[in-house]
């Protein structure tokens, strides 16, 4: 095989950490990967990266942070790229395919609050900041007496503007947390009853070229096959409704332990006034045309202007983030 093996990935802490555990991964499926120069990672900034002056709302939502890592694998400047699975779109490049997914880190939302409650406890008129319609969506539908304002930026930044008061409180993905060690800083976890989180959030994905059988068979060995059967299920219903940032979808697949699949889906406008929800339980090999068929309910349920953009969350929200 060629030398070295290029990962291609965005430069965010987070994303360096989920290139870096792909790297450990490959070196300790392949010996041969584990000498030294054997795999780079690359380095590649993307369009969502490069806003800082509006929401990636406002910017268009689909495929900010995977259009150029996807180039440049088409380009095959890079052999694999490793993906949040919640920044990448439903709809495939032409040549390019989801190869393997790695074991799911957990998928909920982590609140921070400066004064150490919860959402139920926070006073009337706190301002809670997030770039995401579906976590503002959820918030005001529990709590439409708070005010929520955009709020972007990797995991030290937000934390530096939560402590300097710009907030009284904000959420991150609780997996990021986890990859890179900062899961002490939160306040606590969110249950998925009262916030169901993003599609695919928690996932890691490593994407190929369809062609390259060399890269493929190194790749499809780190993949984690309850992984890939969840998440399979949360984007059916994802490209069902055709789904963006622009849109706030909630979606979680689990394996609850006794052979079945189950999935909870849901869609909400952005001030929280209006949602409809959906449960599907099935057996995993059947996980695409279970969210397809969630999909299709819930569409079927929305008024004509169900998506429009009312509500959301208005001007500039800073650097942009995967968490």
């Amino acid at each position: 095989m060629k030398q070295p093996l290029r990962i291609g990935t965005r430069g965010s802490p987070l994303a360096l950490a989920q290139a870096h555990e792909t790297r450990r991964r490959l070196a300790e499926a392949h010996p041969h990967l584990a000498e030294p120069d054997a795999i780079e990672i690359v380095v590649i900034k993307t369009t969502g990266d490069r806003i800082l002056d509006r929401t990636l709302m406002e910017a268009g939502g689909k495929g900010l942070f995977t259009k150029e890592i996807e180039e440049a694998l088409q380009a095959e400047t890079i052999d694999l790229a490793v993906h949040s699975m919640k920044d990448v779109p439903t709809w495939r490049q032409t040549g390019l395919q989801l190869t393997a997914m790695l074991p799911r880190e957990d998928p909920r939302d982590a609140w921070f609050c400066r004064h150490g409650c919860g959402l139920d406890e926070l006073p009337a008129g706190a301002v809670v900041g997030t770039a995401s319609l579906r976590r503002q969506a959820q918030i005001l539908a529990r709590r439409p007496d708070l005010k929520v304002v955009p709020f972007r930026g990797n995991v030290q930044t937000r934390m530096t503007k939560l402590a300097e008061g710009q907030v009284d409180a904000t959420l991150l993905a609780l997996a990021g947390l986890r990859r890179l060690g900062l899961v002490e800083h939160m306040t606590a976890a969110i249950e998925t009853d009262v916030m169901l989180p993003a599609v695919a959030q928690g996932a890691i994905g490593i994407e190929t070229r369809a062609a390259d059988d060399v890269t493929n068979a190194l790749v499809a060995a780190l993949n984690h096959a309850e992984t890939m059967t969840r998440v399979t299920a949360e984007r059916g219903v994802l490209a069902t409704l055709d789904g963006s940032c622009r849109t706030p979808i909630a979606a979680l697949a689990e394996l609850p332990g006794d052979g079945s699949l189950t999935l909870s889906a849901l869609v909400i406008r952005p001030d929280g006034q209006e949602f409809y929800r959906t449960e599907r339980r099935g057996d995993p090999d059947d996980a695409e045309a279970m969210g397809i068929d969630a999909g299709q309910e819930l569409k079927a349920k929305l008024p004509p202007d169900f998506f429009a953009v009312s509500g959301a969350i208005e001007g500039p929200a800073g650097p942009g983030s995967a968490i």
